[in-house]
């Protein structure tokens, strides 16, 4: 500070060398620092005088510290922008006077345009990042995840891509596809990738419990509730789910009565025991799977379309065996290691054996591939798996047609077509997929499909 008389505004602007700005209580700028003007793009002394409210209006920056000082009675800080886009640190510190009015507004600023937009960057490279790990967490388990998942086909591929996003939120999910193509496998799969994987996975099979039970066994019952009832009551398995996942398996198999109060469980997260009389709050993430056409069970009326669209949040298709050939032959040997293991039993499956396997229908998905491979395993006596040792079901897979000697040529060539024409109605799903398949074109299709009322 300048020795002589003291000025206190003089003072103020020395004892903080920075972006200074001082108003007084109705905004007109009283003194401003040598660095001030550079910082919004003016000369210093043109700002003396003016009102803050003024140069707002005009766009040189945006908040103002005077007014949010003036309503606070307090230092305020806040991010201001000027009008060449730069942000500043803004801090507005109130001086009062002898009365305890405020009579001026000391204002000091810090460029921080670099920091907003460094954090900007790091924001878009973590999305990005949160991207990358997801495509990563997909590669690190391409072909095989646990629980026997195997995902070498696209369709698999995409499958559990969709069950890693959605693993990470707690929307419920809806799992589709035929019996045995790995519904419950998926369900603990998205259940162990997602924050609740410490958590219970409580699997519920809504088509094994007798309806007569199944409210007991699903929310519980206060000791006493019924005759026969433990006199201390039984926690049910909604209760047993808390912090974990509920998964309701064949939830189309739930009879109308029981899906109203599975509806409310799932809208409210709260139920009551029966017997009982107290509300019970219970927290868990909801997946279901089924094998039926909803939407179609909802036009029949007889499965609720409120409930409907409740589970179906995050709908996910599990393409069945057939649809998803690449996977056949990785998922053989992924079951065949399995079982080797657990039985101690070192087992190989040889050229011959293993060709029927991977042409074998496999309408029972992935299920029974799996207990046909545990089967071979225990049974087969020897260290290689050969044609011998599998199913008949499957040895027929390439076997010549035998007719044993029984009608024309005519008749068994239709009976060839006619078994031929069988087998591609279960592997495709339209006329124009068998039409390709077969070499034939489609009216010909539906008119042989017809003529063996193959539907």
């Amino acid at each position: 500070m300048k020795k002589g008389k003291w000025n206190e505004a003089e003072a103020i602007l020395d004892s903080l060398q920075d972006d200074i700005v001082v108003t007084d209580r109705h905004g007109i700028i009283m003194k401003v620092s040598d660095t001030t003007g550079s910082i919004y793009g003016v000369k210093s002394d043109v700002l003396i005088g003016r009102s803050v409210y003024e140069l707002e209006r005009e766009g040189l920056f945006t908040p103002l510290a005077t007014p949010l000082v003036l309503e606070e009675k307090r230092k305020v800080t806040f991010v201001q922008t000027t009008d060449k886009g730069k942000r500043l640190l803004v801090t507005g510190v109130p001086v009062f006077n002898e009365t305890g009015e405020i009579y001026k507004v000391v204002s000091y600023s810090h460029d921080i345009t670099e920091l907003m937009e460094m954090k900007n960057y790091m924001e878009s490279l973590e999305g990005e990042m949160a991207r990358v790990k997801s495509e990563l967490e997909i590669l690190r388990n391409r072909f095989t995840h646990p629980g026997g998942i195997i995902a070498k086909s696209s369709k698999m591929e995409q499958v559990l891509k969709t069950s890693i996003q959605v693993a990470s939120v707690d929307a419920n999910v809806l799992l589709l596809g035929d019996s045995g193509v790995g519904k419950s496998m998926l369900a603990n799969f998205i259940h162990q990738k997602s924050h609740r994987k410490t958590g219970p996975f409580i699997e519920v099979n809504c088509g094994s419990i007798p309806e007569q039970l199944f409210e007991a066994e699903f929310f519980g019952y206060e000791g006493g509730a019924f005759t026969g009832a433990n006199r201390k009551g039984k926690l049910g398995m909604v209760e047993l789910a808390e912090g974990g996942t509920l998964f309701l398996d064949e939830v189309g198999e739930l009879p109308m009565e029981q899906q109203v109060k599975v509806l409310k469980l799932i809208q409210e997260k709260q139920f009551y025991r029966v017997g009982g009389t107290k509300p019970r709050k219970v927290n868990f993430r909801l997946i279901a799977a089924t094998n039926k056409d909803l939407l179609k069970a909802v036009h029949e009326r007889i499965f609720r379309k409120d409930l409907y669209f409740r589970l179906n949040v995050v709908p996910i298709t599990i393409p069945s065996l057939h649809e998803r050939q690449e996977d056949i032959l990785p998922l053989i040997n992924h079951f065949l290691d399995r079982f080797s293991e657990k039985y101690n039993l070192k087992r190989t499956i040889d050229a011959q054996a293993m060709n029927l396997l991977i042409h074998h229908e496999w309408d029972g998905n992935v299920r029974e591939l799996m207990n046909i491979i545990e089967r071979l395993v225990v049974t087969s006596g020897s260290t290689v798996i050969t044609q011998e040792h599998l199913p008949q079901s499957i040895q027929r897979v390439n076997e010549p047609y035998d007719s044993q000697g029984k009608g024309t040529l005519n008749v068994i060539l239709n009976e060839v077509e006619e078994s031929i024409l069988r087998k591609a109605r279960k592997r495709y799903r339209t006329t124009t997929q068998i039409a390709e398949a077969l070499g034939i074109s489609q009216p010909t299709v539906v008119r042989k499909l017809k003529k063996y009322d193959i539907k």
